[in-house]
């Protein structure tokens, strides 16, 4: 079967099948409202969501063919010397810190002015330092032909062959003149199509899949549909990944747009609830621990404990000392009544002068989803 080729000049569509998408378009529209209205609510939500973030940095990776987890990637941050910790492993583990960063970064500019390519790529430079992919002119639009498919699979057997690289500048431009466009009919079917195209264009060596996955939050950011970039759209994607390829395939095969948009929006619906659901619980577990926190430590800095315990759930004895803004003897009498009282998991015993490393157990099993810790 030959490989599906790039859709030259049928960027945007113009036939969208709007009775098939408009039943689907105010659920959707509804169920991110509802989320966006929660975010609201909470008054330090890049805290309070900030394992949800390096979550979604996990998943989209792992659709990208990483292995870590939420846990082992914070261990790692959090300077875990555990044998477990492969090169490989820290190497994933990279991969997805790169994407945190990259997603800040991005957060950061658009504070000032609209996402564009200049932002775009300084995204890509970022997510591929010091990672796989660094050697293929990160921050740079590829000069060469590119193709999808199995490792060790040539252009003739490739699954998607993305845009020719003489096409690639004029591709780009439309694609950004169309992620600033106000004018379409729905904000969340245009992501839609924003989306499918980022990945059809494939511009970069690597390092695309992941990058196109962030624009969904950033987008939804920019349109101001959410108070704050933390919208998590990978968890789906990942759990649908062989639909997912082939939807996309399918844009550019059959010119089958409106399907991957009802796919798109389908999925937008379902995250919203599910990203819902974690985000209060994690806003309930945040009132509990500051409850339980006064009631154990009897200190005025319990609340800045409880917040660096959200900001950073696995940690380092040192960092919690120097990083959580308490005096020191403070700190230090707070670490170990929380140890005592079980909130704190011990992953490394402190020995000598290698750190002891805690984890915040019951956040990172809400993060997760299910139990780890």
């Amino acid at each position: 079967m030959p490989p599906v080729s790039y859709h030259l000049g049928k960027f945007p569509p113009v036939d969208l099948d709007w009775a098939r998408l408009i039943p689907l378009v105010g659920p959707a529209n509804a169920g991110l409202a509802r989320y966006d209205g929660l975010l609201s609510a909470i008054p330090n939500a890049q805290i309070l969501l900030s394992p949800l973030t390096t979550q979604e940095a996990v998943l989209s990776s792992k659709i990208e063919g990483t292995h870590v987890t939420i846990g082992e990637v914070l261990e790692i941050e959090a300077g875990g010397e555990s044998e477990a910790f492969t090169q490989p492993k820290r190497l994933d583990a990279e991969e997805v810190l790169n994407y945190r960063r990259a997603m800040r970064a991005c957060v950061a500019e658009m504070q000032h002015r609209p996402f564009s390519q200049h932002i775009l790529r300084g995204a890509h430079e970022l997510l591929m330092h010091g990672v796989r992919g660094r050697d293929k002119t990160p921050g740079y639009y590829r000069n060469d032909q590119n193709w999808i498919g199995p490792q060790g699979s040539t252009i003739d057997t490739a699954s998607f062959v993305p845009i020719a690289p003489e096409h690639l500048r004029f591709g780009m431009d439309e694609w950004e003149r169309y992620f600033g466009s106000v004018t379409e009919p729905d904000a969340l079917v245009q992501l839609a199509i924003i989306h499918v195209e980022f990945e059809a264009l494939h511009p970069f060596m690597d390092g695309n899949g992941r990058l196109g996955r962030m624009l969904i939050p950033l987008f939804l950011f920019q349109r101001k549909l959410l108070a704050s970039p933390d919208f998590y759209m990978s968890g789906y994607l990942e759990r649908n990944r062989d639909e997912y390829q082939e939807r996309l395939r399918a844009v550019s095969r059959d010119g089958d747009w409106t399907g991957w948009c009802v796919f798109f929006l389908q999925g937008v619906r379902e995250q919203a609830a599910d990203n819902e659901r974690r985000a209060r619980a994690i806003l309930d577990l945040y009132d509990r621990t500051k409850t339980q926190m006064a009631d154990l430590t009897h200190s005025q800095h319990a609340i800045r404990a409880v917040d660096f315990l959200f900001q950073a759930p696995i940690f380092s004895a040192p960092t919690f000392i120097h990083h959580a803004d308490i005096p020191k003897p403070t700190a230090s009498r707070i670490l170990g009544l929380l140890r005592e009282a079980d909130i704190l998991k011990t992953l490394e015993e402190g020995r000598g002068r290698r750190a002891g490393i805690y984890a915040f157990r019951e956040l990172l099993n809400v993060a997760e989803g299910y139990e780890v810790f």
